[in-house]
């Protein structure tokens, strides 16, 4: 009876979050895919730059869009007009980077019959280089096409505003720490649990006072503190390496590894629904690729949703990755904090709602 008072399951969930702990980091496929991976392609990006080029323009409410010059520029590929953000939103947006120019295309009763009022932003100096030459373009082209006249059709007035340089780093970065908490959280948490399963490890469990959810648990706080270090890890490498922005320093990087934490527990419920379906561990594999390819390609951990097409990006905003990484390249680069991106968290607890409640009515113990 006095064993049965002094037992504690407290200690019991340390205990099974250390033991987990030496098992993640004794695991070559656990650092590689949480930690190898993320900073080889944080090496890559951040040195090529990006090869998939967008320019991301706004159009201001007052531009005219009726006009050849308007029609020239939506029908280039290069280019992606932003019409549904407001003056004061898109003014933000170009400061910091996020978006690389403004337009206004204003219609003369002279000529030349139309103006271009074009704002760059030193924030995004490499897109503006490349919206500069194709404007040259795109005017020598409207101005040559069937115009006879020594007047021009159209006339380009430029200006520049202030801003923080957005490296690619600022973009590849957080898209590499989602990258590295959906494999640790679906891939880890499925083999494990599978495993224990396959083994009788938990049915041998039962036969301790250990209560169930000191299991769980301790597998978390072990996924959970190698995810933490790992984080950590590319965060620093990244802003002292590559330049890697924190714009409020240790504050921005406990607001990512909160974010980091929320993240991968969602993550592991997906894990703990894989291992609760799956009969055999060679059936892990494909099914967890089933949620982690798509999130891996759509999620803009690579590449920007904006430069998908609409069907594709209105698949994209399902996704819970695709809210991890704003909210990650919020906090980071723009300086947010956790009650800037509640918006973000909203969909992302809606999410661990959804998956936790599947994964209570598919998750097995024996």
């Amino acid at each position: 009876m006095n064993q049965k008072k002094n037992y504690s399951n407290t200690r019991a969930t340390l205990a099974i979050a250390v033991a987990s702990f030496r098992s993640i980091m004794r695991s070559p496929s656990a650092v590689v895919f949480s930690l190898a991976f993320p900073l080889i392609f944080i090496i890559v990006f951040a040195n090529i730059g990006g090869s998939a080029v967008t320019v991301d323009v706004g159009v201001a409410k007052t531009c005219d869009t009726t006009g050849p010059v308007y029609q020239v520029l939506k029908n280039t590929k290069v280019v992606h007009l932003i019409k549904d953000q407001s003056a004061d939103e898109m003014a933000k947006n170009l400061s910091k980077g996020n978006i690389d120019a403004i337009i206004n295309i204003q219609k003369n009763n002279s000529h030349p019959p139309y103006t271009l009022h074009i704002q760059y932003t030193k924030a995004s100096a490499q897109k503006d280089a490349i919206l500069k030459s194709l404007l040259n373009s795109v005017f020598y082209q409207i101005n040559s096409y069937g115009n006879t006249a020594p007047q021009p059709v159209a006339e380009l007035k430029e200006t520049t505003v202030q801003g923080r340089e957005y490296k690619y780093i600022d973009f590849i970065l957080p898209g590499m720490l989602g990258f590295s908490l959906l494999s640790s959280g679906v891939f880890g948490t499925a083999f494990v649990f599978l495993s224990l399963r396959l083994t009788l490890v938990i049915k041998r469990f039962f036969a301790t006072p250990v209560k169930r959810y000191s299991i769980v648990l301790g597998e978390a706080l072990a996924r959970l503190v190698f995810s933490w270090i790992g984080a950590l890890f590319i965060i620093l490498i990244g802003h002292y390496f590559f330049g890697f922005t924190l714009v409020h320093g240790v504050i921005t990087v406990i607001n990512m590894l909160i974010l980091a934490a929320f993240g991968l527990i969602i993550f592991m419920g997906f894990g703990f629904i894989i291992s609760g379906i799956a009969k055999n561990e060679s059936t892990v594999p494909p099914l967890s690729n089933i949620i982690t390819l798509p999130q891996f390609l759509l999620s803009g951990t690579f590449f920007a949703t904006t430069a998908f097409p609409s069907w594709l990006q209105a698949l994209s905003n399902i996704l819970p990755l695709t809210y991890l990484n704003k909210a990650m390249r919020d906090v980071a680069f723009e300086g947010a904090g956790l009650g800037d991106v509640t918006h973000q968290l909203l969909i992302l607890g809606i999410w661990f709602i959804v998956v936790y409640a599947v994964a209570v009515k598919t998750f097995k113990w024996e």
